[in-house]
């Protein structure tokens, strides 16, 4: 891993690795919360030695941004690391609508806009700065360049090398929930760190080819998120009712997370335990993050984040069939 970067994560390593709190649910993805049930979170997490913060504009319109800043600009700076994120300018919405048509439950006065130009990544960082209330974030991600228009990424990353080679921030990367066109940007040394969501849990391999083997093996650093599935796997026995990638979860997988599941039981495992720690055993894998949405999250998911896991655990799914043998170390 890139010294640098290596360096960053360590300020927020515990014994059992880095944990990260997921932003979306401060910019009110798909639930409310409000101020102060958004600040005594965050409080939350700090008092329990979470040190690593994640967010965006694109959560809330700058919602996001703003309660985490509120809490982490009165906390000593070299304490703690936070990673934002550039792509979506968050600009005036004309005509306005009366409710954000994008998954968060905020205003829809304002609108997101395309731009990964260096005019416009640098407008987006001071403007995250400016919420954040801090004057510089370590981490800053290109946010969903795959979603935006061909080459976006690859523009996008020599508007943050600029930045980088200014001073302004310490590392740079994507943050996506594709693994297309990565491994290429990854061989070519143009990334330091790689969001990546939803495509590396205890459900879906997809990335472990084709993005974390090329990062370990460039010194890339991998932050997984989405490691519940987006629901399906927080709970102790997954629920028929339970969200996976962000859509009702079918029968068939289901059946794999219940499968997964009884066999985390009888190894005295919960399964969402296992599906937080699962990510850390690639040596890409320098973090988890995790949105945690009140006082009581925080606490149950660090819970399951410091649970001792049994070795035997992950041979026991490779020969299941249901965890490929190259995901678990030999």
């Amino acid at each position: 891993m890139n010294p640098a970067v290596e360096k960053l994560f360590d300020r927020a390593r515990s014994p059992h690795g880095v944990i990260g709190l997921g932003g979306a649910p401060f910019g009110n993805f798909a639930a409310a919360m409000d101020d102060e049930r958004a600040g005594a979170t965050l409080r939350r997490a700090w008092d329990r030695g979470v040190r690593y913060f994640d967010t965006a504009p694109h959560y809330g319109l700058g919602l996001s941004e703003r309660r985490i800043g509120a809490e982490l600009s009165r906390r000593p700076r070299d304490e703690f690391v936070i990673s934002t994120k550039v792509g979506r300018l968050i600009v005036p919405r004309v005509p306005p609508l009366e409710q954000d048509d994008d998954g968060f439950l905020v205003p829809g006065n304002l609108g997101r806009r395309w731009d990964f130009s260096a005019a416009g990544v640098e407008r987006s960082l001071y403007e995250s700065l400016e919420r954040l209330n801090l004057d510089r974030v370590d981490i800053l991600f290109a946010h969903d360049p795959d979603q935006a228009w061909d080459g976006a990424a690859r523009e996008a990353l020599a508007s943050l090398t600029r930045l980088k080679a200014a001073g302004l921030v310490s590392a740079v990367g994507i943050g996506t929930n594709s693994t297309a066109g990565l491994a290429p940007l990854v061989r070519e040394g143009l990334v330091d760190v790689i969001m990546l969501a939803n495509r590396y849990s205890l459900l879906d391999q997809e990335a472990l080819e084709t993005v974390l083997d090329p990062a370990a093996e460039n010194g890339v650093a991998v932050v997984a998120v989405g490691v519940f599935a987006t629901g399906l796997l927080s709970t102790v026995q997954p629920d028929a009712r339970a969200t996976y990638d962000y859509r009702p979860a079918g029968a068939a997988v289901v059946g794999r997370a219940r499968r997964i599941a009884s066999i985390c039981a009888d190894h005295g495992v919960a399964l969402p335990a296992a599906a937080l720690a699962f990510p850390l055993l690639h040596p890409a894998v320098a973090a988890v993050a995790v949105g945690m949405r009140s006082p009581r999250e925080v606490d149950e998911d660090l819970e399951q984040f410091t649970a001792g896991i049994p070795a035997q655990l992950w041979p026991d799914l490779v020969a299941a069939g249901l965890l490929p043998a190259g995901a678990v170390p030999s």
